[in-house]
């Protein structure tokens, strides 16, 4: 659906390409992180991340984390894709540690 000459496909190809580099410092200096607060700048090394890290949260995380950028976007995307896989839910012990939900949203937690 990311059409082939976009900055976005491009960058999801170096993505591809860089999945077997462990230092995701040196990917978000390639990719970005959302320093620029764009698509292409954000959501290739955001799906880098969540690659490298399927099934395992903390991890994906604090790999996310740990280079800086637009560290709350890069980390919700990783958490919605590495919620989509095996993984599942967050753990439910970090439910404890979450801010509450607004009052006016009435949506029942379990």
């Amino acid at each position: 659906l990311v059409p082939a000459r976009s900055a976005v496909g491009a960058g999801l190809r170096r993505a591809r390409d860089m999945l077997d580099y462990d230092d995701a410092a040196t990917v978000a200096a390639v990719l970005g992180c959302g320093r620029r607060t764009t698509a292409h700048d954000t959501v290739p090394f955001a799906l880098w991340s969540a690659a490298r890290a399927l099934g395992d949260y903390e991890r994906a995380f604090w790999t996310t984390a740990q280079v800086g950028g637009d560290v709350d976007t890069t980390c919700a995307i990783v958490g919605g894709v590495v919620a989509a896989g095996k993984a599942g839910a967050p753990p439910a012990a970090w439910a404890d540690h979450a801010e509450a939900l607004p009052d006016w949203l009435d949506i029942p937690v379990s």
